[in-house]
């Protein structure tokens, strides 16, 4: 089975399709992007060049198992960034997909596919706080504060 994203001309998923191998290979049994294309188009009325082939298994652009989770040993079939949702975006110039911004600030890591903050990811939590979210003694956890655009150390049990 192969997935194809719907992609608008402002480049936004509009829906993703499961096609059925038959439709996407060509005589040597290789799957074939084009070959996809034209069969929705065919299918569905909507101009070949805007459905893109999406991988299923794809995330924060790694391959994961499907059954763990966990990221695959081949990465290899890590294909175009993210599995696509209603809402992604398509980045033509980097072919990934991305999932919406979420702050303003946000800037694009194209080497993993996603938005992540000016200055980075959130702060790992020590090994108390940890502790304690462990023993459900607290909930700590980092929240994005836009102004004055830091990470700001939450405990949701004192909310």
């Amino acid at each position: 089975m192969a997935h194809f994203a719907k992609i608008s001309e402002e480049n936004e998923v509009l829906q993703v399709m499961v096609v059925n191998d038959p439709d996407t290979t060509n005589e040597e049994g290789e799957e074939v992007q084009s070959i996809g294309q034209n069969f929705l188009q065919t299918h569905f009325s909507w101009p070949a060049h805007l459905w893109i082939k999406c991988s299923y298994n794809t995330f924060e652009g790694k391959h994961r198992n499907p059954d763990t989770l966990e990221p695959s040993a081949d990465q290899s079939k890590a294909f175009r960034g993210n599995y696509p949702q209603i809402g992604y975006t398509w980045d033509s110039e980097n072919e990934i997909f991305l999932a919406p911004k979420i702050y303003d600030s946000y800037v694009k890591n194209v080497s993993e596919a996603r938005w992540q903050s000016p200055i980075g990811d959130a702060p790992e939590l020590t090994a108390e706080q940890q502790s304690q979210n462990d023993a459900q003694t607290h909930a700590w956890y980092y929240q994005w504060r836009e102004v004055p655009q830091e990470w700001e150390l939450l405990d949701l049990n004192t909310q």
